[in-house]
Parts: structure tokens; C-alpha cells; sequence
């Protein structure tokens, strides 16, 4: 059974810093690109970040320059850093994989999804 699982949310003050981080069970995540994505309130959900198979990656221009995603295939895990964070980053984030090698952030590319993971970022 495949189960995406994502940990390291939480309530933090505009300029702060979270990494989140994305680990699976039932397939090796190492042949897997990854992606983030996230939904703010009233939004519908976007691609902010993906990662490949090749350590490639792929950002938002929203979060570029302040996230940094990465994995670490002997762990089979995958870490989206996110520094600088403002209140629009507010937004429940999602890990998702798919078994192909290739960068993309459309939803509807990626078949394995986590519950996803609140973070709060608010003085």
C-alpha cells in the first residue's frame, strides 16, 4: 500500500523558517519525482515546487528565492525548506508523487498524494 506522509508544519511569524518534509512507504521514492503543492483559504491548489529523479527542480515564481526543495534518496525523503516565509504562504501543503523523471507542477500529473500538512504564518 503507498502512503505519502508529510510532517514539519506549523505556526510561524512572517520572516520565520519551516522545512517540511515528505516521506512515503510501499514504493521507493528515489524513481519518483516529487512535488509540493499547496492550497491557501478560497484558492484552489497550486504547484509550488517539484523535484526529480535526477535531483532537478522546478519552482513557482511566488517561491522562488525563499524555498528550497531537496531528497534524500537513502532516507526516501524529501524536504521543501521555506525561509522567509509571508502570510500569503499560508495554506495547507501537499507532497505528491509520480513515477515518471520529469518536472511538472500540474495536480493532475502527480497520483500519490499525502493529507497534507497545515502551515500558519501570521504575527
Amino acid at each position: 500500500q503507498v502512503q505519502v506522509m508529510e510532517s514539519g508544519g506549523g505556526l510561524v511569524q512572517p520572516g520565520g523558517s519551516l522545512r517540511l518534509s515528505c516521506a512515503a512507504s510501499g514504493f521507493r521514492m528515489d524513481v519518483y519525482t516529487v512535488g509540493w503543492f499547496r492550497r491557501a483559504p478560497g484558492k484552489e491548489r497550486e504547484g509550488i515546487s517539484c523535484v526529480s529523479t535526477l535531483s532537478t527542480a522546478e519552482y513557482v515564481d511566488s517561491v522562488k528565492d525563499r524555498f528550497a526543495i531537496s531528497r534524500d534518496n537513502a532516507r526516501d525523503m524529501v524536504y521543501l525548506q521555506m525561509n522567509n516565509l509571508k502570510p500569503e504562504d499560508t495554506a495547507v501543503y501537499y507532497c505528491a508523487g509520480r513515477d515518471y523523471s520529469d518536472l511538472t507542477l500540474r495536480e493532475h500529473d502527480y497520483y500519490d498524494w499525502g493529507q497534507g500538512i497545515q502551515v500558519t504564518v501570521t504575527s
